[in-house]
């Protein structure tokens, strides 16, 4: 592996480190605190920072399904893919596993137990008691939208310089409708870690679930690659 894709492997789990981190935290720790649109302000403002302090180097994907959609559209190559995808995923438990440490070294929060760990899920494990069917369904729809608005905006350089604040922007307003339904994953890796690091506390209901979590957003971002495909034919016609 060449020090180049060490790098890029290496800022994409430390963004994806900061994003469950920060993120999810503020669901569990936080919540009642800061309501659905203070989780999505800081699940947004995430991605804003990383943005700017990673982008130069890897992209700033920090979300497998991200990833997958840039590679459906043919600007990634299949070991980036995978390179990208790992690095995601281990981000994302290394973060669920420091957030379960502070969590649990606060006396007042009554431990993971208590708080949980951010994870999403249906059913029961939902606040709207969201059915499996309409889970796929909403996150379908939600990474659609979000690997769209990231493929439009990083298309055109005339529009990179400003791409972190509209992609943070995009993942906060997904998210202000998401959170009451499923908890808005849009990002396998980000409901992977805190699902895995929940059975490890004996609490195996988000595990069980995510499949959902990580199958729904690689299809939306499937689906936004193929619609971002047909806009760009679309314009080269009319050009």
């Amino acid at each position: 592996m060449d020090s180049n894709s060490i790098k890029k492997y290496g800022v994409e789990a430390l963004g994806t480190f900061v994003l469950t981190f920060f993120g999810c935290g503020s669901a569990a720790v936080a919540g009642s605190v800061l309501g659905n649109l203070g989780i999505a302000f800081a699940f947004g403002l995430s991605i804003v920072a990383m943005a700017f302090a990673i982008g130069n180097v890897s992209g700033c994907h920090i979300n497998p399904a991200v990833t997958f959609g840039l590679f459906v559209d043919k600007r990634i190559s299949l070991k980036d893919l995978f390179g990208y995808w790992i690095a995601q995923f281990i981000g994302a438990i290394v973060a669920a596993l420091v957030l379960m440490l502070v969590i649990n070294n606060c006396a007042d929060l009554g431990g993971v137990a208590a708080t949980g760990l951010g994870c999403n899920g249906y059913g029961e494990a939902s606040s709207t008691g969201i059915s499996m069917f309409g889970a796929v369904l909403v996150e379908v729809i939600l990474t659609m939208v979000f690997v769209l608005t990231i493929l439009g905006v990083t298309a055109d350089g005339k529009t990179g310089h400003f791409a972190g604040l509209v992609i943070g922007l995009t993942l906060a307003f997904v998210h202000i409708m998401g959170i009451p339904l499923t908890g808005t994953s849009v990002n396998p890796a980000r409901s992977f870690g805190p699902a895995l690091v929940m059975a490890f506390e004996g609490n195996t209901v988000a595990l069980d679930q995510v499949w959902v979590f990580i199958f729904a957003p690689l299809v939306g971002a499937a689906l936004a690659a193929v619609i971002f495909g047909a806009f760009k034919s679309f314009y080269k016609q009319e050009a």
